[in-house]
């Protein structure tokens, strides 16, 4: 079978490779569509510490069952599915706290293993959820996840006002989550693009951050209060600092974007306000099932969402055209079948 394997930083290229066997607790799936992220981009530029090489990226999944051991009852031949691409040790803290989603020890399907790029692919039953759902929504469904968990953190209820900021692919999550949780919902972003999407997914308020004093713009729209909840998916020193600052007093801010450098804070707010500071890794099983109930009905921008969709062949010239133009996709899906 076919693979796209990345040889090292900026070589990625397709491959024959041996065809999986499936274990007893396995399910063999025929891959149909891989979502890329901004995981595969740093791999491919040679920026993710977490990765090796040479390395089978991809990990938003779309895919078909071919073949699964008759005790798994729950899934048949034929049956469309998405799956939880993170493996966890089962022995560290996390994971005997029951939040197996940051594990310590945690390896992710094209990071610290090999992932999806390619036509089949065996994964253990319990990672799979079946869905009544289209293969690009299947393939949406996990980078989905990753805002729907950081919402999940900050125990968003319809009784909240929450701003996201940044309105790539995890913050699209993040305000989609704030919306089918019946919250008012503010997204922050710099293209216009970007926050047209974002209103699409829920978003009440949009804030151009590079046109509007966003400290004016919050105060506005939450008379003076500011936001219950402040969702940064962005991940820059500046924005790090300015959730603490803008969110309310006794609020509740979750981290989910990587600042670059170490951040200065006013550490007088931690206290004053009272704040519940939090960070927000991958994703738990129940975010996968609301995920699914969302796009399920029909609650997310499906097609505005994804900017291209390119067969495995044109895979590496759109993987080199991102790397060079950071902001010119939203989300790219490879057409495996």
């Amino acid at each position: 079978m076919k693979a796209l394997i990345l040889n090292q930083p900026g070589d990625l290229q397709l491959t024959s490779i041996a065809e999986p066997t499936p274990a007893i607790d396995e399910v063999l799936l025929r891959v149909r569509m891989v979502g890329l992220c901004g995981t595969d981009l740093n791999s491919f530029r040679g920026k993710n510490p977490l990765v090796s090489y040479p390395r089978i990226m991809g990990h938003e999944i779309s895919a078909t069952v071919v073949d699964v051991h008759e005790a798994n009852s729950g899934l048949q031949p034929g049956m469309d599915v998405t799956l939880s691409p993170y493996f966890n040790c089962g022995k560290c803290p996390a994971c005997l706290r029951n939040r197996p989603n940051a594990c310590q020890h945690n390896q992710t399907l094209g990071v610290q293993r090999d992932g999806a790029l390619t036509e089949f692919i065996s994964v253990p039953a319990n990672k799979v959820y079946p869905a009544k759902l289209s293969l690009r929504e299947l393939a949406l469904v996990e980078p989905l996840t990753v805002g729907f968990h950081a919402a999940a953190r900050g125990r968003i209820t319809p009784e909240d006002t929450v701003a996201i900021f940044g309105c790539g692919g995890v913050g699209l999550g993040a305000i989609a989550a704030s919306a089918f949780r019946g919250a008012n919902t503010i997204a922050l972003d710099m293209d216009d693009a970007k926050l047209a999407i974002a209103q699409r997914a829920g978003a009440k308020h949009l804030i151009h951050s590079g046109r509007e004093d966003l400290h004016a713009r919050l105060q506005e729209i939450t008379n003076g209060r500011g936001p219950d909840v402040i969702i940064e998916a962005i991940g820059l020193p500046t924005t790090f600092r300015a959730a603490v600052d803008e969110v309310a007093s006794t609020g509740r801010v979750v981290y989910i974007g990587y600042a670059k450098e170490p951040v200065a804070y006013e550490t007088r707010y931690f206290v004053q306000k009272e704040l519940d500071i939090l960070g927000s890794r991958n994703a738990l099983p129940e975010d996968f099932c609301e995920v699914i109930r969302m796009l399920e009905a029909g609650m997310f921008p499906v097609d505005a969402a994804i900017s291209v969709v390119v067969p495995p062949t044109e895979a590496p010239k759109t993987l080199a055209h991102w790397s060079e133009n950071p902001a010119a996709f939203t989300k790219i899906l490879v057409n495996i079948s």
